[in-house]
């Protein structure tokens, strides 16, 4: 099948990759000529395991192409994927002017069938603005050409997104017409070859769905953040609480681990567009997820008052950072704990040297060329001159560490853990003075 993806972001880069992977060809649209720039050249603009490998394989292979000229787009795929980014306004809704303008983009260049299809995270809604938008632009140049829109939330996990596409647990399509049903599950064939995994429901029920899937995933994460701060009070370990409810089938171990609050480009973003829609659209305010989201911006300072508990004054005092990405696997820094903690100790004083696997050049752009931030080339080299190790990602490579080494290289043999990475007996065993996350 021929297919278009307007956005090489995140979501339209994955998608489009491992569309063209199983044999589709693949034009990828985006605005931005810098991206573009990028990828013909052979590289990438985001950090995602195994993604590099896959785009290079299906460009060689004639299958994977990428795109600044719109009209080349819009005539190049039946299908029409939208995977533009709908970040938050700053009454905390989603921004749909790039989905929008895409839309119209397509209506201004079209001469047959599209399926037009909202891949991006959009709010109940969006695919009845994005109808009236391309009918409006196909009544400007006064054509009739069909067209269907479809909303095809992606359940992607930064760090493990090529594989969630390639083996999906579900693929959602909210969808009216049997004509756009039918290329939709002639486009999904490959990925479900072992059993049936699409569900089609009506256009509004896919769009909450995403919303639904996030806000859910965020509420077992305050919820066990708050319950780890109340375990540590009343003397109890969350993590054998954890075992204890993980345990039951009903509950389930999946994001149930306590730790210095979420981040990344979902979970923020659409607890707060979920708020805000059901407030606007619906008149409901929705009690459950507001304290979700007053939780974690709470969780996000746990670390910074752990660390000024223990030292008091923070005036001149230096910290080694294990960690800036929101979690493991990615680069992502949006809403990432790391941030909050950083501007912490630096209002307090502090200055912080940072080691991160992949994220540090991220964090650069976002802190520019703060003197108080230095970057460590290595975990063990962050610890030199500082008065404790603070850990904000559960990188692989932190999980087993050298402890006496650790001892040696700070001025205090001290480490805040924000990820509870360790056994706090075996650490305090080494003669490490050890704060972790409800234990």
């Amino acid at each position: 099948m021929k297919i278009t993806v307007v956005g090489t972001g995140y979501v339209g880069l994955v998608s489009g990759t491992c569309l063209a992977e199983v044999g589709n060809h693949v034009l990828c649209l985006d605005v931005d000529p810098a991206k573009i720039k990028i990828l013909e050249e052979g590289g990438i603009p985001i950090y995602e395991p195994g993604l590099q490998e896959m785009v290079t394989r299906n460009v060689a292979a004639g299958r994977l192409h990428f795109t600044t000229d719109i009209e080349k787009a819009v005539h190049h795929g039946t299908i029409q994927f939208i995977a533009v980014g709908t970040p938050p306004d700053e009454d905390g809704s989603a921004d749909l002017q790039y989905v929008l303008a895409a839309a119209r983009n397509i209506a201004r260049s079209m001469t047959d069938y599209k399926v037009i299809v909202d891949k991006s995270t959009v709010p109940v809604g969006t695919a009845a603005k994005v109808k009236a938008a391309v009918a409006e632009e196909l009544q400007k140049r006064a054509v009739d050409i069909p067209f269907s829109v479809v909303s095809n939330p992606e359940f992607l996990k930064e760090g493990a997104a090529v594989e969630d596409f390639m083996r999906p647990d579900r693929i959602v399509v909210g969808a009216e017409e049997e004509q756009a049903i039918h290329l939709m599950r002639a486009l999904y064939a490959p990925f479900q070859r072992n059993h049936e995994r699409l569900i089609v429901t009506d256009v509004k029920s896919a769009e909450l769905t995403k919303y639904a899937a996030n806000a859910m995933l965020a509420t077992r994460i305050s919820f066990m953040n708050e319950l780890a701060n109340l375990a540590e009070v009343l003397g109890a370990d969350i993590e054998m609480v954890r075992q204890g409810i993980g345990s039951d089938p009903r509950i389930g171990y999946h994001f149930l681990y306590p730790g210095c609050g979420y981040g990344g480009s979902c979970f923020p973003k659409d607890v707060k567009a979920l708020i805000k829609t059901a407030a606007d659209d619906a008149k409901i305010t929705l009690k459950v997820l507001t304290a979700v989201e007053e939780a974690n911006d709470l969780q996000k300072h746990i670390l910074s008052h752990k660390i000024k508990a223990r030292f008091g004054d923070l005036k001149g005092k230096h910290f080694a950072l294990w960690g800036l990405s929101f979690k493991p696997n990615t680069d992502d820094m949006r809403d990432a704990p790391s941030r909050e903690l950083i501007k912490d100790l630096f209002a307090a004083g502090a200055t912080v040297s940072a080691y991160d696997p992949v994220a540090m050049h991220e964090t650069q752009r976002i802190f520019g060329d703060d003197p108080r931030l230095k970057y460590a080339d290595s975990p063990m080299s962050a610890l030199d001159n500082a008065d404790a190790l603070v850990i904000a990602t559960e990188w692989k490579e932190f999980r087993s560490p050298d402890f006496e080494a650790i001892k040696a290289a700070l001025k205090n043999p001290l480490i805040f853990d924000g990820r509870n990475l360790y056994d706090p007996k075996f650490v305090r065993n080494s003669g490490i003075e050890y704060f972790a996350i409800g234990r």
